[in-house]
């Protein structure tokens, strides 16, 4: 993947929540343990807990802390010329092409006006619009205040052997995914998926895999724009995304499958449990829009 040195990073797109502390109040207590048993919170964990939906705590406001993304201003401009070695610079600029994207594909493509939505940094654990999360439940948006939650030591995870996957795209693939969640809020989709669930909750995990695979796809269909995707000056964020680099992606798509997750936690492969799909479903939706380039292909529902 190459990266514009010369780009401008918009860092009030990210907010870095890292040592303010962010505890207190309700918790995630539906959700299960972390790690790979972990059914809703391995990549794509859509919290729900404020709809009412398998339980939960209720509204609850942001804990203390800098949100002001002043550090990462400095940390992260052009006066840095290692900036793109740390990950957390590199991930504002995902931040960024992602945000860049759908603001123009939103309204271009379903008519809708594209609302920026925060990527939140935390570390372990961390007070969200949802309750009080940790980093077991991994990456996730919150519908209740807009944000995406990320605790950047979940890289380790993934490139480790936990995940096996490797490599920049494959954390450019972890934010678009969950800004296709971003993206399904805006629409609505997100809301008629758990009024659906609730009145048929036999298949909530069936319109839930079907979300996610959306998110997935929406994921791809940025991939395929992501070398067009500029800063506010009008320069380039990328200058190429390579067949290397969307290797890299449905690599990290097919480690993330429900069915690849509890292969390696030696547990039987049970299709009824699944909430995010399998390996191959999550690499086809994510192929589908990057060969298609269109939001409007993500058909997961059909």
């Amino acid at each position: 993947m190459g990266i514009n040195d010369d780009a401008d990073l918009d860092t009030s797109q990210v907010q870095d929540l890292r040592g303010s502390g962010g505890g207190g109040g309700g918790s995630f207590g539906w959700l299960p343990g972390g790690g790979l048993t972990a059914g809703g919170g391995i990549v794509g964990l859509l919290v729900v807990v404020v709809l009412g939906v398998l339980g939960g705590t209720g509204h609850l406001g942001l804990g203390g802390g800098s949100q002001t993304g002043t550090d990462l201003g400095r940390t992260c401009s052009t006066a840095n010329p290692d900036r793109f070695e740390r990950t957390d610079c590199r991930n504002v600029l995902y931040v960024n092409s992602v945000q860049a994207y759908w603001r123009q594909a939103l309204p271009q493509t379903f008519g809708a006006t594209y609302r920026t939505a925060p990527t939140r940094y935390f570390s372990q654990v961390v007070q969200t619009g949802c309750g009080r999360a940790d980093s077991g439940v991994g990456p996730f948006y919150c519908p209740a205040d807009g944000a995406v939650y990320i605790d950047l030591t979940f890289y380790d995870q993934l490139a480790g052997r936990q995940f096996g996957a490797p490599g920049q795209f494959a954390q450019a693939y972890v934010l678009a995914h969950e800004y296709g969640h971003h993206v399904q809020s805006l629409l609505g989709t997100e809301r008629k998926v758990r009024e659906a669930q609730q009145r048929d909750p036999g298949n909530a995990n069936r319109y839930s895999v079907a979300l996610e695979l959306q998110a997935d796809c929406f994921a791809g269909v940025w991939a395929k724009h992501a070398a067009q995707t500029t800063d506010e000056k009008g320069n380039a964020l990328f200058t190429g995304v390579s067949a290397t680099d969307i290797d890299q992606a449905l690599t990290a798509a097919q480690s993330v499958g429900d069915d690849t997750i509890q292969r390696k936690a030696g547990a039987d492969i049970d299709q009824e449990t699944w909430t995010h799909g399998s390996g191959e479903q999550r690499r086809h939706w994510f192929t589908t829009g990057y060969e298609t380039g269109d939001p409007k292909s993500c058909r997961t529902f059909s």
